[in-house]
């Protein structure tokens, strides 16, 4: 998971409000959550992923590699040597845009001896390239597999604080605290503040949407 049951205790949420069976449980949500706004997820995971060859040098998996332990083109395996294949995935470099497997381009030397640029691709077929290997969304931290964004894991312990009842409060009130204003304890009256405009609304606190809008997966990458 993103986030822990001790990450959750160190926010404030005492036994009292909530018991651990409880937190692991609303964290295991938050996380399923932001898996599903987000398009992918952010900590390693073994996979098996299938692409479509689109006759082109590039391809595009669903998920940031983090380590390729194979990859086969309709059976056949391919060199992982990194002067026949570039992969760009995790743990993520400044400008990271998608992940992607890119074929080496090579130069052909007929008997004239002039140099013909070769150009290797990934040829078209349905789920015909294979990979197998670690998996996700990860920024580096020192290792090789990285760590969940920091972001990601303040977003996992919002969300699930945003599910804990309060004690004092329902669910309603627990949920709009972000957005008060003012709050009159004699009359016990308070005063929201307007929703603001972010482009994207998944659970209508800011904080938590604009991680999210940042976090998701661009359209179009290749089908897992």
């Amino acid at each position: 998971m993103y986030a822990s049951v001790a990450d959750m205790r160190d926010e404030g949420v005492t036994p009292a409000v909530a018991s651990d069976e409880r937190l692991a449980a609303l964290l295991a949500e938050a996380c399923a959550f932001i898996d599903r706004v987000t398009g992918w997820f952010f900590e390693p995971r073994s996979m098996i992923v299938r692409m479509d060859g689109r006759g082109t040098p590039s391809i595009e998996p669903s998920y940031p590699p983090i380590r390729i332990d194979f990859l086969t083109i309709s059976g056949a395996p391919v060199s992982l040597q990194t002067d026949d294949l570039v992969i760009v995935g995790a743990p993520v470099a400044v400008g990271f845009d998608a992940p992607r497997f890119t074929m080496v381009q090579k130069w052909a030397y007929p008997e004239n001896g002039c140099a013909i640029p070769f150009r290797r691709t990934f040829p078209k077929g349905e789920g015909n390239v294979v990979a197998s290997g670690l998996w996700g969304y990860t920024e580096p931290d020192g290792s090789p597999t990285g760590k969940t964004p920091s972001a990601i894991h303040r977003a996992a312990m919002l969300i699930a604080l945003r599910n804990v009842a309060l004690l004092g409060t329902g669910d309603t009130a627990a949920k709009s605290q972000w957005r008060v204003l003012e709050e009159r304890t004699r009359d016990q009256s308070y005063r929201l503040g307007a929703l603001p405009t972010i482009g994207v609304v998944y659970t209508g606190d800011p904080e938590i949407d604009l991680i999210l809008a940042r976090y998701r997966r661009p359209p179009g990458l290749g089908a897992a």
